[in-house]
């Protein structure tokens, strides 16, 4: 009996040994489901999935991102707040959210803030943006992975034309729901309605807004040429996106996950805006052929005039003006 007894012990202690060593043996593994409101063909989704493929090769399977598109995952500031409180989630958002948080941060989707990729790199380095995000993170649980993501620029969508801030008076124009997306809409010209994403396209059937502002690339995905008629060349926003995840969860993974994760983000990134401004031409084309007409000949000078009220409105003219001098613009 002591010899079967002795036995069994052996074979239960080998049994824990192996399964130690296996379980030292299996790396841990990381996953974030991330997720943004644009549709499947919109070129953001397209680079958010080159992200993840070259996240899982560079980790080798050891973090995996799956992308949700059109807010499977739900809506854009409910899944913000599950990110603060440490999911391993993330999120395409924008500095204008983030501005809910560190207000100076929401100029970087200001009016004319800035107008080229050059301008949006030169932020990346600019002390008082950098500032900003270690503040999103400390203080709030927002990680900036990226905001090299530009979706092109903005412009008003309507069934009129419009040149001037005076064409823009007495139509509601949807706008997301934060202070400088709505100061801004304000300060050119518009009256804005805070509206979801998907809800524009009904809204607009409803008469609910008399337009839109938006890039080039939703117009086709959204199917918003069948509900407007002039897409007006105003450029009033370049769309500077931020990717967003748990600081948190950032910090449980391993260094080189991070370095892998924000240096892949930058990467595709960069990719996917260049992409972007070179289908913005085609786009043009296919929305003329759809029957929308495109409004050139607006006046940029009295816009970005009256632009500047959306700062002022909001006490952030000083932040503008301090990132400005640290980019030279």
């Amino acid at each position: 009996m002591k010899t079967l007894t002795s036995g069994l012990l052996c074979a239960v202690l080998g049994l824990a040994l192996l399964g130690s060593a296996d379980a030292k043996a299996q790396p841990k593994t990381y996953s974030l489901r991330f997720n943004h409101v644009l549709g499947p063909k919109e070129p953001f989704h397209e680079g958010f999935l080159k992200w993840a493929k070259a996240v899982e090769a560079r980790t080798n399977g050891g973090l995996k991102i799956d992308i949700f598109h059109s807010s499977q995952l739900g809506k854009e500031e409910d899944i913000i707040e599950q990110i603060r409180q440490g999911a391993n989630l993330g999120q395409n958002t924008d500095s204008a959210r983030m501005g809910n948080y560190v207000p100076g941060i929401a100029v970087m989707n200001g009016p004319y803030f800035v107008e080229t990729l050059e301008e949006v790199a030169k932020l990346r380095k600019a002390p008082t943006v950098i500032k900003w995000q270690e503040e999103l993170a400390s203080k709030h649980g927002l990680k900036v992975v990226s905001f090299n993501w530009v979706q092109g620029y903005r412009h008003f969508f309507t069934n009129k034309p419009v040149k001037t801030p005076d064409d823009l008076k007495g139509l509601r124009i949807r706008t997301p729901p934060a202070p400088i997306w709505q100061e801004s809409i304000r300060a050119l010209g518009a009256t804005p309605v805070a509206m979801a994403f998907g809800d524009m396209y009904p809204g607009l059937q409803q008469r609910a807004i008399d337009g839109v502002e938006l890039v080039y690339n939703n117009i086709p995905g959204g199917r918003f040429y069948e509900v407007l008629k002039f897409a007006n060349e105003t450029k009033h926003i370049m769309l500077i996106n931020f990717e967003v995840v748990s600081a948190k969860w950032f910090d449980s993974l391993p260094k080189e996950y991070q370095v892998a994760l924000v240096e892949e983000a930058d990467r595709a990134g960069e990719a996917t805006s260049k992409e972007i401004f070179r289908l913005e031409g085609e786009v043009e084309q296919q929305l003329k052929g759809r029957g929308m007409t495109i409004v050139e000949d607006v006046d940029l000078a009295a816009f970005r005039k009256a632009g500047e009220k959306a700062y002022e409105a909001l006490n952030i003219l000083d932040a503008k003006k301090a990132v400005h001098k640290e980019i030279g613009k």
